[in-house]
């Protein structure tokens, strides 16, 4: 019995092993930076990280759904731009027209997505090259919605999704929370999920199993355009405004890889947690807080994330180095 719950744990830590690290690591950069801050720890210097953190979490959410599954998503930040374009029309006016604005908002960054996985699945094409091509079109399409920065938000509701709750509770963890709740769990625990997970470790194998792996992968891609979609609202809800801001957009891209990579999320696909891509998120924005408590020059920034990601990789690295098939990651 004690060889088996050995077995068993053994085996649970195989599977979160990127998750704790990314959560250890965040765990102790955030406790610096607090330590250092001017303020300390109080609920809005709490409150302030987590509303700047929300967003590249989100979108890293979104990178996870599909990296799983062996593809990459070099459009998830042009879904979050033209989602807060959108938003910026959409989200404003009476508590009922508000909320259709929201839902249709989130219903575009669902089809976004849905639309990359029907061209990969049934096109036949590469994830990196089909996803390329629809940023492209999603950039277009918030240059056209706001070829200069404009718009509104329902101001009160963006002021209830960023301020804290009781207090004390940063609003956005909470939405992050539930959105892991009602999302990420209940998709990595079904049908779906599990065979989107062996898409990503063995594709031939799980396709001979007669595993549904169209249908996850769609699943996948549609869930991470929808997450993208969020970020975008979010986005909108901090600015009050809608921007088409190509820069902006393909920064959240390349550090919504980032963020999985420190969350222990394989890039090969079929290991990982959309719940560590949060914290690989929480983790590498907390590298600019550290720069600004200390009164870094922020020049220096972009070096010092680098230098954290490699180490980050490193050490995460040292037990896939022996490793000679994937199965033995669980071993």
């Amino acid at each position: 019995m004690s060889q088996g719950k050995s077995s068993e744990w053994r085996f649970w830590y195989a599977q979160h092993k990127g998750t704790l690290l990314a959560a250890g690591l965040f765990v102790v950069m955030f406790a610096i930076y607090v330590s250092n801050h001017p303020a300390g720890f109080t609920p809005n210097v709490v409150q302030t990280a987590s509303n700047k953190a929300t967003l590249l979490a989100f979108v890293a959410m979104a990178q996870c759904f599909v990296v799983i599954t062996g593809g990459i998503d070099l459009s998830a930040g042009m879904i979050l731009i033209l989602s807060n374009c959108l938003a910026s029309w959409l989200v404003v006016g009476t508590p009922f027209q508000t909320g259709i604005g929201i839902a249709a908002v989130l219903l575009a960054g669902l089809g976004c997505g849905a639309l990359n996985g029907l061209i990969i699945i049934f096109g036949r094409l590469q994830p990196i090259v089909t996803t390329i091509a629809t940023s492209a079109i999603f950039f277009g399409l918030a240059l056209l919605l706001r070829p200069t920065p404009g718009g509104a938000v329902n101001e009160t509701l963006a002021d209830v999704f960023t301020s804290k709750l009781f207090g004390i509770f940063p609003t956005s963890l909470i939405v992050l929370a539930a959105t892991i709740l009602l999302i990420w769990i209940p998709f990595s625990r079904s049908t779906l999920g599990r065979a989107a997970y062996a898409a990503g470790s063995a594709e031939n194998a799980a396709y001979m199993s007669g595993m549904p792996l169209k249908s996850a992968k769609f699943t996948a891609y549609a869930l991470g355009g929808l997450l993208s979609s969020i970020g975008g609202l979010y986005l909108t809800f901090f600015s009050y405004t809608g921007e088409a801001a190509y820069a902006s957009g393909n920064a959240y891209t390349l550090y919504s890889i980032a963020a999985v990579v420190l969350g222990g999320v394989a890039l090969s696909g079929g290991r990982g947690s959309a719940i560590g891509a949060v914290f690989g998120a929480l983790a590498f924005r907390t590298i600019g807080d550290l720069l600004f408590v200390f009164d870094f020059d922020p020049l220096w920034q972009p070096l010092f994330q680098g230098v954290v990601l490699m180490l980050a990789i490193s050490i995460g690295c040292f037990g896939l180095a022996r490793v000679r098939n994937r199965l033995e990651w669980f071993q």
